[in-house]
């Protein structure tokens, strides 16, 4: 929280002069002349580039680009520079968007039973180290209710079954609607979500699994992988598609085991990089890193 606090600010013969930041997240199909635009608009404005990264993907000749900007002075202000920023980059059919830094994300948790995962997300969240705004965490048990409460935070129970999952959905849609929220996080919420769901929820919604090699599907994969002798332990957060666990890679997590390891602590481990990778995952999204193209992502790190 210092950090982004020092940052908004610039020190003038002892004097602090804030300065309104904000992140400029643009993807295009690659082009001469796109990184002269921008930059020239964005000094024409007054801005200062704090940071910059950009990459050219020569398999699908795309372009992305990613820059923290401050605003110095009080000529422009973020809401000016998205005025004028489409016509000076229209030629280029670009992708874009203008987000305060200071503007939290608004995030909706899912979960059933395992704690592990919302637990390190509220810990991060208060400490400061999640720049968003929790709307609500959604459950189809009730046994986290006590952890939402703790932390003063709406928790809704939706009991799933095969016979109510269409209108129990529908209520997620509409919580998710009234609330204003940005962003899904599958916090180790065991149920699938339905093909409609996964495209209404479309590069807005991230979620964790276990990763291993081979790959163990079913019950107790951790012990599946202890009876292969596994050497490496693994987890991944992706973005929500249609295809179970088949969506675009953010992070990725793994640590080595032997064959020492019992069961239950391979499971110990397996919670460790489901949290870091589920954290980062959840991190790079509310700081604006990440871009979607087709079943692939692009993460500015």
């Amino acid at each position: 929280m210092f950090l982004n606090s020092y940052l908004n600010k610039r020190f003038i013969c002892g004097d602090i002069v804030v300065a309104k930041e904000f992140v400029l997240k643009a993807s295009c199909d690659a082009a001469s002349g796109i990184v002269a635009a921008v930059s020239t608009y964005l000094a024409d404005h007054g801005c200062y580039i704090a940071e910059m990264h950009q990459f050219d993907d020569e398999d699908s000749q795309h372009f992305y680009m990613r820059a923290v900007c401050r605003i110095e002075g009080d000529d422009n202000t973020i809401a000016s520079i998205r005025d004028g920023f489409n016509e000076q980059v229209s030629r280029f059919k670009m992708d874009w968007e203008i987000v305060g830094s200071d503007e939290p994300v608004k995030v909706l948790i899912m979960v059933s039973k395992f704690d592990h995962c919302l637990d390190d997300l509220l810990y991060r969240h208060r400490k400061g180290e999640l720049p968003m705004e929790i709307t609500a965490i959604v459950s189809n048990h009730k046994d986290l209710r006590p952890m939402a409460e703790r932390e003063g935070i709406r928790f809704v129970h939706l009991p799933v079954n095969k016979e109510n999952k269409a209108k129990q959905e529908a209520a997620l849609l509409d919580i998710i609607s009234e609330t204003e929220t940005d962003l899904v996080v599958l916090a180790r919420y065991m149920q699938i979500l339905s093909d409609s769901l996964c495209k209404e929820l479309n590069g807005k919604a991230i979620n964790i699994h276990h990763s291993f090699l081979p790959g163990f599907k079913g019950a107790k994969p951790y012990h599946q992988a202890h009876e292969r002798g596994v050497k490496l332990i693994g987890a991944t957060a992706h973005y929500v598609t249609s295809d179970l666990d088949e969506g675009p890679i953010i992070e990725q997590s793994v640590q080595p085991v032997d064959h020492t390891y019992s069961p239950e602590r391979l499971v110990a481990v397996g919670r460790d990089t489901e949290t870091v990778a589920l954290a980062n995952a959840v991190r790079m999204h509310l700081e604006h890193r990440v871009f979607m193209y087709g079943n692939k992502s692009i993460v500015f790190k």
